[in-house]
């Protein structure tokens, strides 16, 4: 049965997408059964694994407003064993329409349970914002990344982030766990980017991944070729490193 996970922060650009798309094409080229559930309006996982989100005439937003079997949105990437279930800008009307609907803060964990015993991991790539879809894809998941991009104010945003964690499992009854931070957009280089990187493992030890992403053109690149960075350059820094992060995740999933 799939673990879900979670990538999510509220801040914008922390690499997020970048994070969820390729940690999945590594995992899957692991041997493992990948889901990417687009959750963000803005579909830039949907468009950067390739698909035109305005030309799918099926997403997210009907499985979760119009109870479509979620079979019936999935679409397989041009990766074996790596499925997505996209997105388009339909979705950001769903947040209004959500409010009134039953359990509305448990209409994707309904929708990922028919089908999480087909996937080894389930990964939502989470909308930068604390709105009612970024609070189903904190109740649908077991575990949650949270991307950290190395510059002043990463940690401001992730005191913010855990204090919502806290909500979720104090009101909604969920066991959601911190799988670790990952520092994003790190350069060796800069000092600042050296300096949040030993303050964020200074004040939440044990939950920091040993994988760092650099800063690297080839994973900007990547999506405006509608592929992952495994397929684009699986041997750049980039590269090197979601493969470091997909290892580390499967090995500490191994150890508990």
């Amino acid at each position: 049965m799939a673990k879900i996970i979670g990538v999510v922060n509220q801040k914008g650009g922390t690499g997020k997408t970048t994070t969820a798309t390729n940690l999945a094409a590594f995992l899957a080229a692991l041997g493992k059964y990948i889901l990417v559930v687009d959750l963000d309006p803005q579909a830039n996982a949907t468009s950067g694994l390739g698909f035109e989100p305005e030309a799918l005439d099926k997403n997210l937003y009907h499985s979760l407003i119009d109870d479509l079997y979620p079979e019936d949105v999935i679409r397989k990437t041009n990766l074996f064993g790596y499925d997505l279930i996209p997105s388009g800008g339909d979705l950001a009307g769903a947040a209004i329409e959500l409010v009134n609907l039953p359990e509305r803060e448990f209409r994707l964990y309904n929708l990922l349970h028919r089908v999480r015993t087909n996937y080894d991991y389930i990964i939502i790539d989470c909308p930068p914002s604390l709105g009612l879809l970024t609070i189903n894809g904190l109740t649908a998941a077991d575990e949650i990344i949270v991307p950290v991009q190395c510059e002043y104010y990463a940690l401001e945003g992730l005191g913010q982030l855990l204090k919502t964690v806290n909500l979720i499992q104090d009101n909604l009854g969920r066991d959601l766990r911190i799988k670790g931070a990952l520092l994003t957009m790190h350069d060796k280089r800069n000092k600042l980017s050296r300096q949040v990187v030993k303050e964020i493992r200074l004040h939440f030890p044990g939950y920091v991944f040993e994988a760092e992403i650099p800063r690297c053109v080839r994973l900007a690149e990547a999506p405006s070729f509608g592929k992952t960075i495994f397929q684009y350059e699986p041997a750049s820094p980039g590269g090197n490193a979601y493969r470091q992060l997909a290892e580390e995740i499967i090995r500490l999933d191994r150890d508990i």
